[in-house]
């Protein structure tokens, strides 16, 4: 499986987790707020940050989302989701400056287009990968544009069917791309475990041969935020996404699933240990364990005194921990040899003892 290159770090089996931190509409759309989430993204050592980059008419109808009893993902009462959603937009102006922001503390950054308009717009802001929701992937043009940009690409799969992701990455290889990542993930707020099932990451990579991550979307205030996403490393997700958020306690936007900057640090460096924790898959014995053997296995020794000139029985030996002696698989090579010299009980048992 090839790597992907973006920005300055490389998605690829076997290699280091790529992590993403999601920022989507934490922002609130506050300038100052977003800065600080992309702060908080390179101060916690992830490696990049996801965004959403939205034109408000091209995305939604101004009717959208006015049926009775309808909320925002922050649980807040909307007239129409347009609305709420146009009032915490980022200004075009503002995304220039934040994407420049970014890359200016080594972040790669990831742009999310919900629309063509915001698509054109992003030749602009000149991201280091596209990310593609679930939602678009039956827009052939939409698809075939993110493709011709030439940027990796990740797929949300969520909610989509496997006919759909076949389409999907069909369109996108057919414009001549062959870097995408496939990014499973139920986008429900929060997600509860059973609907993880995170086997379904060894069975994207079987099926497609992509590099495959885990979008995680479990409620931030569990202990599980930070086990989950450890637990599709082993199962070959090389890369891994969070929310973060500048502020949880805040309940802003998307706050259900969203660490604080805090809490992905930590991440971060759970996510480090545990590559290192799973180590290798071939069998050989390491340094650590040559050291383990040589304190820990048993060796031969004197089980009763032996008197010089006695021949060697299997039954005048006994194995215990020792500073010296034969080990077990060695004595083969004395039984039968006299003893040079009387030989006290618990004495090891060494080839310059016997003749």
């Amino acid at each position: 499986m090839k790597g992907i290159r973006v920005g300055e770090r490389t998605i690829a089996e076997g290699g280091k987790i790529f992590v993403i931190a999601e920022m989507a509409w934490s922002h609130d759309g506050s300038y100052d707020k977003a800065k600080a989430i992309i702060k908080g993204t390179a101060d916690a050592g992830a490696d990049a940050i996801s965004v959403h980059v939205t034109h408000m008419d091209s995305y939604m109808t101004r009717d959208f989302g006015s049926k009775a009893g309808q909320t925002t993902s922050a649980g807040k009462e909307s007239t129409k989701i347009y609305d709420y959603l146009d009032k915490i937009n980022i200004k075009r102006e503002w995304w220039v400056k934040l994407f420049d922001y970014a890359k200016s503390l080594g972040l790669a950054v990831c742009a999310m287009p919900n629309d063509q308009e915001s698509l054109k717009f992003c030749d602009e802001l000149k991201p280091d990968m596209y990310v593609i929701a679930a939602a678009c992937f039956v827009e052939e043009d939409f698809i075939r544009g993110v493709a011709k940009k030439g940027k990796p690409v990740i797929l949300r799969i969520g909610g989509a069917t496997r006919k759909e992701i076949e389409q999907t990455i069909a369109w996108i290889r057919q414009e001549g791309n062959e870097e995408i990542v496939l990014l499973h993930g139920i986008q429900t707020y929060p997600t509860k475990i059973e609907d993880m099932h995170l086997n379904l990451i060894q069975s994207l990579k079987e099926t497609f041969g992509l590099p495959v991550g885990l979008a995680d979307h479990v409620d931030a205030e569990s202990e599980l935020a930070l086990i989950i996403p450890l637990l599709a490393i082993p199962l070959g997700a090389c890369v891994i996404e969070k929310h973060l958020t500048y502020d949880r306690s805040a309940r802003g936007e998307d706050f259900e699933a969203a660490l604080d900057p805090s809490e992905l640090k930590k991440l971060v460096g759970y996510i480090d240990a545990a590559e290192k924790a799973l180590g290798e898959s071939g069998f050989r014995i390491s340094e650590s364990e040559s050291k383990y053997r040589l304190v820990s296995r048993k060796r031969a020794v004197a089980g009763r005194v032996i008197k010089a000139g006695e021949k060697l029985a299997k039954d005048m030996i006994t194995f215990k921990r020792c500073d010296n002696g034969l080990y077990p698989d060695e004595v083969k090579s004395i039984i039968g040899r006299r003893a040079k010299r009387e030989l006290r009980k618990d004495e090891p048992l060494t080839q310059d003892n016997f003749v």
